[in-house]
């Protein structure tokens, strides 16, 4: 494909609409086993839009990420990953997001329905790549930072503004986890000590 000219275009903050960003994971799911495949298929499928809706997919994604910052998701993410710092948090949040809408609404109401996609033992919930993949195909198509193109001054539900998290729960106290997410912590913990 040829370098699309981006020399005229200005800053964006438009989202990607919903149906839109949901419609490319579930037909990213529908056609990978993988994240690697998952991430190919995303970027493939990206490369055939607008520089615009690239970044909008990427705004999108920030919104998810940042509806999704709080301390019951971080509880699922400990849990779930047998340990979770402030960047696993991203990518876990990132994984969710690549499940799709179902998984993702429902782990936004009840972090512990994430129960209801656990993989094999062993499995790791993180995805960081999800998080690039509108950033690699917009370098891609336009030789361009995908930052430099979008407008922070009218987008603002981004990483430098999550909402602060009061965390109702601790590592050293496994009970408080087993209050958030009884059904993922009575599947993943078995006794763990990892603190």
């Amino acid at each position: 494909m040829e370098i699309l000219d981006i020399s005229t275009m200005e800053k964006c903050s438009i989202m990607m609409g919903e149906d839109q960003f949901w419609n490319l994971i579930s037909a990213s799911l529908k056609n990978s086993s993988n994240g690697k495949e998952q991430a190919s298929f995303l970027i493939h499928a990206l490369s055939r839009l607008s520089p615009e809706e690239m970044i909008g997919f990427r705004l999108r994604t920030d919104k998810c990420l940042h509806e999704t910052h709080n301390s019951e998701l971080w509880c699922a993410g400990f849990i779930m990953n047998e340990g979770c710092n402030k960047d696993g948090f991203e990518y876990f949040r990132n994984w969710i997001i690549s499940r799709g809408r179902r998984v993702f609404e429902n782990a936004k109401d009840d972090p512990d329905s994430l129960v209801e996609v656990l993989g094999e033992k062993g499995t790791h919930y993180k995805f960081e790549r999800f998080w690039n993949v509108a950033v690699e195909t917009f370098y891609e198509r336009t030789g361009e930072d995908i930052f430099d193109y979008i407008d922070y001054k009218k987008f603002k539900t981004y990483k430098k503004n999550y909402p602060w998290i009061r965390f109702n729960w601790e590592e050293e106290d496994p009970d408080s986890m087993m209050d958030i997410c009884p059904n993922l912590y009575e599947r993943l913990w078995d006794g763990k000590v990892i603190y």
